[in-house]
């Protein structure tokens, strides 16, 4: 079975319908066919912030993130201060770039987890040479 990173952009596009990266997300993961999916509690965090206007909202995302993290297939690393620091140690340093803290400890996992592919259309993520899985 295959395994890939999941960054935010795949988790909102799968839960809101009228996402305009829902058919593109929804084809990605499916070109995979059986996989099993990295993410991390800061890109959870970045997803229930993203998701925070309006209750039906704010629930569906709640909702989601606790599938997401009894889904069997789906591997949710922990945030800790040690991801923290090392996710700030990167971020400064790459200080030509525009990646967000969330982006630099995605990286640091998908490193240490050994993963070149990610369900997302990050550029950044590319920019470090992983192949990004979500196109238009």
């Amino acid at each position: 079975m295959k395994t890939v990173f999941a960054d935010t952009l795949y988790w909102i596009a799968v839960v809101r319908p009228d996402d305009p990266w829902v058919e593109p997300a929804k084809a990605a993961k499916s070109s995979l066919g059986e996989a099993f999916i990295v993410t991390t509690d800061e890109v959870l965090t970045e997803f229930l912030s993203a998701l925070s206007k309006g209750k039906h909202m704010r629930k569906q995302a709640a909702k989601m993130v606790r599938v997401i993290m009894e889904n069997p297939n789906v591997k949710v690393i922990p945030q800790t201060r040690d991801s923290f620091l090392k996710g700030l140690t990167f971020y400064e340093n790459r200080i030509d770039k525009q990646y967000s803290l969330t982006d630099c400890i995605s990286m640091n996992v998908m490193n240490a987890e050994s993963l070149v592919e990610a369900l997302t259309n990050d550029s950044h993520f590319e920019q470090e040479g992983f192949t990004v899985l979500i196109k238009k």
